[in-house]
């Protein structure tokens, strides 16, 4: 996120992985052991197709995209959450693993256009980014109104899935083209690990492969028995 006001430093992509921690968020999400690495330097990425939507509505899905693209940015590290398509994750889990927060989405969603359009004059996806970040950051405090049960509550929820959609394995709908994993210098998941790479002397060759196209997975008559 751009320097700027107080506000919008406490929405930061550094202060996201503080409260997560950089290698544990990507271990706790591909079921790896986490490694400490320093944030990897990617060139920026095109943002990529969208999918369909399978579970909210357009006007939701707009909102959504606008609202991860400010949680994690693009910015000199690399390509964000929009790059990694962390709202085609949310979306997709909404009638999944994530289904039972369906309702406080649609709610949420609804109360943070009409606190944008109160306090700013626009949906949330027509602010400047700006103003965008503004509304975020009294989501954070707890200081926006219209909320169930409150803003903050709403806030880490978003924060929680952004972060899911932005580093999960790529199975899950986000990670798209590993950005995620590219970013904070993960290598990729590690069905065994080398002594040197334990050294942890030299950063290891990544390995751009969902856990679920390993051959563990996809052999014939393996134990986990995952189909496409």
């Amino acid at each position: 996120m751009p320097d700027g006001s107080d506000d919008r430093r406490q929405v930061s992509r550094r202060n996201l992985f503080k409260q997560v921690g950089i290698a544990g968020a990507a271990a706790a999400l591909t079921g790896a052991p986490a490694v400490e690495t320093a944030v990897a330097q990617t060139p920026a990425a095109a943002p990529p197709r969208r999918e369909a939507l399978e579970t909210v509505t357009a006007a939701e899905g707009e909102t959504l995209e606008a609202i991860v693209a400010r949680l994690i940015p693009s910015d000199e590290n690399g390509p964000g959450a929009a790059e990694a398509r962390a709202a085609h994750y949310i979306d997709r889990a909404l009638t999944g693993p994530l289904r039972s927060a369906r309702a406080a989405y649609a709610d949420g969603l609804a109360a943070l256009d009409a606190y944008a359009q109160s306090k700013k004059g626009a949906p949330f996806a027509k602010l400047s980014a700006s103003d965008q970040d503004a509304v975020l950051s009294d989501l954070e405090k707890n200081v926006a109104t219209g909320f169930t049960p409150n803003a903050a509550a709403f806030f880490n929820l978003l924060r929680t899935h952004t972060i899911q959609g932005t580093f999960c394995d790529p199975y899950y709908g986000g990670n798209a083209n590993f950005v995620g994993w590219d970013l904070i210098g993960y290598p990729g998941v590690r069905l065994a690990v080398s002594a040197d790479d334990q050294r942890m002397a030299v950063r290891p060759k990544p390995v751009r492969e969902s856990a679920y196209d390993n051959v563990t997975f996809t052999m014939k008559g393996g134990s986990h028995g995952h189909q496409p």
